[in-house]
């Protein structure tokens, strides 16, 4: 009976640090502009595969040479 109890109060305390974290992160407003970090990262990945170049495949041309 006695890990019962050790159990539901660390529980309880887990809960009550989670609030405590949610609360804390509301007031210093980490919630805010979610959408503009999604598309910051979006379009990073965009202007990375539009300014590399296209890569050669090294098998095709060792193929080549062989003939």
């Amino acid at each position: 009976m006695e890990l019962t109890w050790i159990t539901i109060t660390a529980s309880l305390f887990m809960g009550i640090g989670a609030v405590l974290v949610f609360v804390f992160a509301v007031k210093r407003n980490y919630f805010r502009n979610l959408e503009d970090a999604k598309y910051q990262v979006f379009w990073s990945d965009v202007k990375e595969l539009v300014e590399s170049p296209p890569q050669e495949k090294k098998d095709e041309d060792s193929s080549q040479t062989h003939d």
